[in-house]
């Protein structure tokens, strides 16, 4: 499994995914609407996974701890399993996932964009503009790095 590193999320920076993104509002599994404008000031992280795929189980420790340390960073989950909500949100449940879980399908995830590789990973910087996106697997270490050389770009 490739490791993601900062030179590949430094690469991934918005080019043309800057120019199709476009502002999200997603309802969680407990009812709350989610609007990318409701974080101002704030890094917004939506990762979109599902219960089947090894690698999004493998990233959510990190998702959870990141959520949980940081309150710079707003995680949303969006679990592409279509099937069985119940069987999502018990999962969610088993792994103690604290930040909101979104039931997503294809339309949900146009918002953002089309999603082809589970895990996919977007940020939004803290004025709520497209930052990056990672297909595949991410990790604390990476989100921390990217946040910090971003921010650190920022203030030049």
């Amino acid at each position: 499994m490739k490791k993601l590193s900062m030179k590949g999320v430094l690469l991934s920076v918005c080019l043309l995914f800057c120019a199709q993104l476009k502002a999200f509002q997603f309802q969680d599994s407990t009812g709350k609407i989610h609007q990318l404008t409701d974080y101002k000031g704030r890094w917004v992280i939506v990762n979109f996974w599902a219960t089947w795929c090894p690698p999004c189980l493998k990233e959510i420790p990190d998702l959870i701890a990141l959520h949980s340390s940081r309150k710079d960073i707003v995680i949303i989950g969006v679990a592409m399993d279509t099937d069985d909500p119940k069987v999502v949100m018990d999962f969610a449940r088993s792994l103690t996932i604290n930040y909101p879980i979104v039931l997503g399908n294809r339309k949900i995830a146009s918002q953002i964009d089309e999603i082809s590789l589970l895990p996919s990973t977007y940020f939004y910087d803290p004025d709520g503009e497209p930052a990056a996106r990672q297909l595949g697997i991410i990790s604390r270490e990476s989100i921390e790095q990217f946040i910090a050389a971003r921010t650190k770009q920022a203030q030049k």
